[in-house]
């Protein structure tokens, strides 16, 4: 219950043991339910949620969870509390899926001794995985920032170039491109400032789309890369996509978003019209629509705090490009 109290923030489900269900008394803020075994259950919640506190013997645990590990991109954050609460342990996912930082958070809490193995951790260096996943960035490649890790252990400085203010600044970072690693930060496709180059793209580009009736995703899509690619924006850092309310059941523009993971945000026109801004107009699309811009006035509507590409159209399919703000802070934890 100490546990679930610090994470009162967010969503937690309690699974009990079920020949313990008549003699436990549970607060009503917690949702509970009842397994019988824990290696069935290990099977159906592994890839349902961000986080899994197992409260058993460490090797319980492991063997719980040894057929369903896959990747440190995609495996939930794995922690094992004794029952007694002496131990906290970091047993997978500890800097990508942020098991590092929850098992101090725990430990803190409940008086344990966190226990937590991996190198740059231990050595109380920078880690390019944890930073990335606490600041929302996406690592463009694993082995690289593998790499850069590795760098940091062998004491090495490592460069920075950011399209954005940075905060907490840690020791291992030097401020400029003379260095033989480096980490990028931003959501344009760039050249490489280092030999040794940890693309980190941000995910703060909104997409406004607007499109006549019956365009299909294919379509979308070809035209949404286009302008992508000319303006050397990574596709990874797409995070937001915009409409009028006209097109919310527009099949070939769901399709484009399902496809990206994106759930997509109408507005209506005088949603659209309301917003402040200097938009492209076009009169058609007033007397049509009852907005005389959509795609640039989506992307602002969605949630972009200023366009970076005005209205483009092609094939029907008309896009615009939006950039929010983004804080980077390299003090940030995951939990």
């Amino acid at each position: 219950m100490k546990i679930a109290k610090i994470l009162e923030n967010t969503q937690v489900l309690l699974y009990f043991p079920s020949k313990y269900s008549e003699i436990c008394d549970f607060p009503e803020n917690i949702q509970v339910r009842f397994f019988d075994s824990i290696f069935v259950l290990t099977e159906k919640i592994f890839n349902k949620y961000n986080a899994i506190i197992f409260v058993c013997a460490c090797g319980i645990a492991v063997r719980a969870i040894a057929p369903h590990v896959h990747s440190k991109i995609s495996d939930p954050a794995v922690i094992v509390v004794d029952i007694s609460g002496k131990f906290c342990i970091s047993l997978l996912s500890g800097h990508l899926g942020g098991a590092n930082s929850l098992t101090e958070k725990i430990a803190v809490s409940i008086g344990a001794v966190p226990v937590i193995t991996t190198a740059t951790d231990t050595g109380g260096k920078f880690s390019p995985d944890s930073f990335a996943r606490a600041n929302n960035l996406v690592i463009q490649d694993m082995n690289i920032a593998k790499e850069t890790a590795c760098a940091v252990l062998r004491g090495e400085k490592i460069g920075l170039v950011s399209d954005y203010i940075c905060r907490n600044i840690p020791r291992e970072i030097a401020c400029d491109t003379d260095c033989h690693s480096g980490i990028i930060i931003s959501p344009y496709m760039v050249e490489s400032p280092f030999e040794v180059t940890l693309r980190l793209f941000t995910k703060n580009i909104i997409l406004g789309i607007g499109c006549k009736k019956g365009v299909p995703c294919e379509t979308i899509e070809r035209v949404v890369y286009r302008v992508l690619s000319e303006n050397k924006i990574a596709v990874e850092s797409v995070c937001g996509i915009g409409s009028v309310s006209l097109k919310s059941e527009e099949k070939g523009l769901l399709d484009f978003c399902e496809k990206l993971g994106i759930k997509p945000v109408f507005h209506t026109p005088r949603q659209l019209m309301d917003l402040e801004g200097d938009f492209t107009p076009s009169e058609f699309v007033m007397k049509t629509v009852g907005a005389d811009n959509v795609c640039e006035r989506s992307a602002i509507a969605a949630g972009g705090d200023r366009l970076i590409t005005r209205k483009y159209s092609e094939d029907g399919v008309t896009v615009a490009i939006a950039e929010k703000n983004v804080d980077i802070d390299f003090g940030r934890k995951i939990y």
